[in-house]
C-alpha cells in the first residue's frame, strides 16, 4: 500500500529518486520493477504501477473491444505508452523524456502514493488539483457514506 505525498526533484538526466520510505516496499512489492504510463483522466500526471499490478490493469484494458474509439484511446494512453523502469543502485528511476514532456514534468514534481500505484505530478498540475475544492453538487452517493 503506497500512501503519502513527497516533493521531489527530477535531475538533469530525467531521473527521480524514489523516496527512502518507499524503497524497501517497492523492492518487496515488485522486485524493483515498475511500469510508468500516462494518466488518461488528468493532464500533468503519470502513473507508476508495480509490474504485477500493472499486468492486471493492462489485461483489463486490452480486453476492451477496440471497435470503440474511447477504448482505443485508453489503450493508447495506458498500454501503448507503458514503459518498464527499474531503479538504479541509488534508487533513481529514469522517467522517459516523452512521458515527462507530455505531462509537463520538469525539475520539480510531486510523487503521491495512491494505494496500489504512485502518481507523479508536475508541480503546477498538482497545485492546481489541490487548490480545487469539491463542490457540494459534485459529491457522489458513495461519498455521502464517508465519515471524514
Amino acid at each position: 500500500m503506497f500512501q503519502g505525498e513527497t516533493a521531489i526533484t527530477i535531475d538533469d538526466k530525467g531521473r527521480l529518486a524514489i523516496p527512502t520510505a518507499y524503497r524497501d516496499l517497492v523492492a518487496r512489492a515488485c522486485g524493483n520493477r515498475l511500469v510508468i504510463t500516462y494518466n488518461p483522466y488528468e493532464s500533468g500526471c503519470l502513473w507508476l504501477y508495480p509490474e504485477s499490478g500493472w499486468e492486471k490493469v493492462r489485461d483489463q484494458v486490452n480486453a476492451l473491444p477496440n471497435a470503440k474509439r474511447v477504448h482505443r484511446n485508453l489503450q493508447l494512453k495506458l498500454v501503448g505508452a507503458a514503459t518498464l523502469v527499474e531503479p538504479d543502485g541509488s534508487g533513481r528511476l529514469l522517467v522517459p523524456p516523452s512521458h515527462r514532456n507530455a505531462a509537463g514534468i520538469e525539475k520539480k514534481a510531486v510523487l503521491l502514493g495512491m494505494g496500489s500505484k504512485f502518481e507523479l505530478w508536475s508541480e503546477q498540475a498538482h497545485l492546481a488539483q489541490i487548490r480545487q475544492t469539491i463542490a457540494e453538487d459534485e459529491i457522489s452517493d458513495d461519498m455521502l457514506d464517508l465519515r471524514l
